[in-house]
């Protein structure tokens, strides 16, 4: 039952040693919420994707850089304190956390150790073998960052982080499930139910995150009333939240709701996909045969399900379904730049299809007032967060409604 070791670098070790090698109390002491260790490791791998060429190659690793910068940081750690408010409460590592993310998003896996490394925690993340690209250059940069960090911050990092590859292997996600006190599973509705056949130690529980779906809804008003500018950064945003994991991320939009009058709606919505056809020109973007296949088929497919009322492809970057019904949308993967399209006249008539399942909505062109309106109108029954344009993909300490770094820590209350 041996694991490969990519991060730290090392030979391939048996779970049962990696276990215990975890629980072991690190040279310098046990890690606290906001370890300066942590933070200065963080803040240097940071820096390694901060730099030009890589951000250039992978854009999405910029993001990530951005999210670990120092200050960045310090703002996440500001709303954790030590003792907190109340006075008589103190705040730990949960211990052992034991995170399974998803192969189609390269770059999850990191934020969701960073912060519960941030936490305190020690960490295992089991990193797909299918994994490329954005993925190695991340386990490289993390490398990197470790031989240029303090004798002590190394020893720390190495002592209590490890993110490792193994084959399917129930032995061997078993054993780290029942060593986990708290594990994170992301990937979907059959990820949760496949890691969940393993038990975990009485006390632990598992925070998840499965099959989710995201929308955007843009105002004929506002887009009416917005500059040449503003319409050419919505194109270019929208091309951000759809194209930079082939649509596949939880909180890339599947569809596109028009909010206002019909005339307005499809002038915008023809203005619009030119733009972002414009975008996909500018960005040299290559649509590969076998996903232009799938876009068509899926696309027809729906036409003979009944649920749209027309197709448009423009190119093979882009393909517009018409839905035949607002209520229709779809939340499958389709295929890369294939999007749903309809009209409403206002975001209330939204409401009644949102389903719990529904995570993102991309928005432009509406106020605050408006946004805040349509949240307290779902009342909880979907949707996580409101962004613009351009943000879908941008990952917050808040994500699918858990406040990560309260979720990767735990509360001990003193009284006297």
């Amino acid at each position: 039952m041996s694991l490969n070791q990519r991060f730290p670098l090392a030979d391939a070790i048996e779970v049962d040693e990696l276990v215990e090698e975890l629980r072991a109390e690190p040279v310098g002491g046990r890690l606290r919420v906001g370890d300066p260790r942590v933070v200065e490791f963080l803040t240097k791998f940071a820096r390694k994707l901060l730099v030009p060429a890589t951000a250039r190659r992978f854009p999405e690793l910029a993001s990530l850089g951005f999210f670990l910068r120092k200050g960045e940081i310090a703002k996440a750690l500001k709303t954790l304190s030590t003792l907190e408010t109340s006075g008589d409460a103190l705040r730990f590592p949960r211990g052992l956390v034991f995170h399974v993310p998803p192969a189609n998003v390269d770059t999850i896996f990191v934020y969701s150790w960073a912060l519960s490394a941030l936490a305190g925690n020690h960490n295992v993340v089991r990193v797909s073998s299918r994994s490329a690209g954005a993925a190695e250059t991340v386990l490289a940069a993390l490398n990197a960052a470790l031989s240029e960090v303090d004798a002590d911050t190394a020893a720390a990092i190495t002592a209590t982080q490890r993110m490792v590859t193994y084959d399917r292997s129930d032995a061997i996600s078993g054993a780290l499930s029942v060593a986990a006190d708290l594990r994170v599973i992301w990937g979907g509705d059959a990820s949760v139910a496949a890691l969940r056949k393993y038990p975990l130690a009485p006390h632990a529980r598992d925070l998840t995150f499965p099959d989710r779906s995201s929308f955007a809804v843009a105002s004929v008003r506002g887009w009416r009333n917005a500059s040449d500018a503003e319409r050419r950064g919505a194109a270019e945003g929208f091309y951000n939240d759809s194209y930079w994991f082939d649509q596949a991320a939880c909180s890339s939009p599947r569809a596109v709701f028009w909010v206002g009058d019909e005339d307005g709606a499809r002038e915008a919505g023809q203005e619009f996909r030119k733009l972002l056809a414009e975008v996909l020109a500018a960005k040299q973007h290559v649509t590969e045969p076998a996903m232009a296949v799938q876009k068509r088929v899926s696309a027809y497919g729906a036409a003979v399900d009944g649920l749209v009322d027309g197709i448009e492809f423009q190119g093979n970057g882009i393909a517009t379904l018409e839905l035949a019904d607002p209520a229709v949308l779809p939340r499958e993967w389709l295929g890369a730049g294939t999007f749903g399209n309809a009209r409403v006249d206002t975001l209330s008539d939204l409401v009644p299809i949102v389903l719990r399942k529904d995570q993102t909505v991309g928005q432009f062109g509406f106020t605050k007032e408006e946004l805040t309106e349509f949240v307290t109108e779902l009342a909880g029954r979907g949707v996580d967060r409101v962004v613009p344009f351009g943000s879908a993909l941008t990952f917050s300490a808040i994500w699918d409604g858990y406040d990560l770094l309260t979720e990767f820590s735990r509360l001990v209350t003193v009284q006297v």
